[in-house]
């Protein structure tokens, strides 16, 4: 399905605010792989800081395939990825028209029986 060009508005829009929902969620991951290496102090640092290193760069990469260079054709599957995972809610849907609504659910019922 392909939104109208007023309910691409509102994806765009909504992908601002769950990008910044997912931005939030893991700096306080970060945050805790950092507390952690606090409380260890550890004589060797290169485990923690690989620890690190790899959760910024899976997110970096999760965060570069979801929000860059998105298509309009590819906007609908988006918000749907966005609800599976939880980044959005469905009263996050309500600036969608009805129609965009009632795809965007009727596709994340079919999907979630799988």
């Amino acid at each position: 399905m392909d939104f109208s060009k007023a309910d691409n508005k509102v994806a765009r829009k909504l992908f601002e605010v769950a990008l910044q929902r997912e931005l939030k969620k893991e700096m306080q991951a970060f945050s805790e792989i950092l507390d952690q290496w606090k409380t260890q102090q550890p004589e060797d640092n290169k485990a923690d800081y690989y620890k690190i290193f790899t959760a910024v760069t899976d997110f970096d990469k999760h965060i570069a395939r979801r929000y860059d260079g998105l298509r309009n054709s590819w906007l609908f599957d988006t918000v749907i990825a966005m609800l599976l995972d939880k980044t959005i809610t469905e009263s996050d849907l309500e600036g969608f028209s009805e129609e965009a609504k009632s795809g965007i659910l009727m596709v994340l019922k079919f999907r979630q029986q799988d």
